[in-house]
């Protein structure tokens, strides 16, 4: 089994709002590459994710909130990048979603009696801080620019047809 697969297989541990939210400023990039005048509006992104636009708007709350992103009201209104594609990476974007930790201690303490209880809360922060600052520094190598590049290379071929197909839904 591949890795892809795992991944496309998995139940997620928790929620996708950062994924979520990498595939909506991929989409602004796209837009922004293709037409700077055409911004994606937070239905256009919902139709793209899939996902009502209520779950859009609030995710991109948190990264106007986070200064990633900038809307606008109106008939040309839409949502955009503050920056270039190339300046915001994957980190930010977590950052600027995910208010939970990665990797989350008990919900309630452990039994102190027990000699693993007693300790494993200890052991188990000292490894998921590391775990969290590793993802985090692998998330900081890699920009929406590198998601959108790679995004592209893949649909390439039938980019066009695929966006035309798209816009026409």
């Amino acid at each position: 089994m591949s890795v892809l697969s795992i991944l496309i297989e998995s139940k997620p541990m928790s929620n996708s709002r950062f994924t979520v939210a990498v595939h909506a400023m991929t989409l602004m990039a796209t837009f922004e590459d293709i037409n700077p005048e055409k911004t994606p509006t937070s239905k256009e992104i919902a139709r793209s994710v899939r996902t009502n636009p209520v779950v859009i708007r609030r995710i991109l709350g948190d990264l106007r909130r986070a200064g990633l992103v900038t809307s606008q009201a109106g008939v040309k209104g839409g949502v955009r990048l503050t920056r270039s594609a190339g300046e915001i990476t994957l980190c930010d974007v977590y950052r600027a979603v995910e208010k939970d930790v990665l990797l989350p201690l008990h919900n309630s303490p452990p039994n102190a009696v027990c000699p693993i209880g007693s300790v494993i809360g200890d052991v188990l922060s000292a490894i998921f801080i590391d775990a969290q600052n590793a993802m985090e520094a692998r998330l900081a190598a890699v920009t929406i620019a590198d998601v959108m590049r790679d995004t592209l290379e893949i649909t390439e071929p039938r980019f066009v047809e695929m966006l035309q197909r798209y816009l026409q839904t």
